[in-house]
C-alpha cells in the first residue's frame, strides 16, 4: 500500500486537519516588518489564541514606559493574523476598529500578550488581546475588529 504524502502547510504552517499553526515556519516567514523591528515572536498560535512577546527595550517612550502604540502594534499584529488564519476560503481580514486600555506600565524585561476571539464569524472578527508584564501584571488591554473582504482576483 503506497505511502500518502502529507498535504502541503498553509501560510501559518497549518497542515489540513490541524488546528495549530508552526511556529517556528510563523516566525521564519516574519510577521511583517514592523512586528520584527519590534521584536515581537510567537510563542503560541491555534485556534483558540495566539500568545506572543515584545521586549519592553527598544518599544519604550521618552520617560522609559513601554509606548502605548507598541501595545497597538503587538495587539493589532495578533488580532490580524489570528482573524487571517481563521477566514473562510476566500477572504481577507482588514482591520477597521482597534482600541485600548493602558492600565500598567512596564520599564524592563519582555510583554507577553495573549489574543482570544470574542466573535467569530462568517464576516467579521473580533479580538481581545490582553498584555501583561514578566510580573503578570495586566499593563494593556485591547480589543480588534477585523471584517472579511474577498481576496483580490490574480
Amino acid at each position: 500500500m503506497p505511502e500518502q504524502e502529507a498535504a502541503a502547510p498553509n501560510r501559518f504552517g497549518v497542515r489540513p486537519g490541524t488546528d495549530s499553526a508552526d511556529i517556528d515556519l510563523v516566525n521564519a516567514q516574519g510577521l511583517g516588518a514592523l512586528a520584527t523591528r519590534m521584536g515581537i515572536v510567537l510563542t503560541e498560535f491555534n485556534r483558540e489564541r495566539v500568545v506572543a512577546t515584545m521586549p519592553v527595550e527598544g518599544n519604550t517612550q521618552p520617560y522609559g514606559l513601554v509606548n502605548g502604540g507598541a501595545y497597538a502594534v503587538l495587539g493589532e499584529t495578533l488580532g490580524s493574523m489570528h482573524a487571517g488564519f481563521l477566514a473562510p476560503e476566500g477572504k481577507l481580514p482588514v482591520g477597521v476598529d482597534i482600541n485600548a486600555t493602558h492600565t500598567g506600565s512596564a520599564t524592563e524585561g519582555l510583554i507577553t500578550a495573549v489574543c482570544t476571539p470574542i466573535h467569530a464569524g462568517r464576516s467579521m472578527t473580533v479580538h481581545e488581546i490582553v498584555c501583561t508584564d514578566d510580573n503578570g501584571r495586566r499593563c494593556s488591554t485591547l480589543r480588534i475588529t477585523n471584517f472579511y473582504k474577498n481576496v483580490p482576483a490574480a
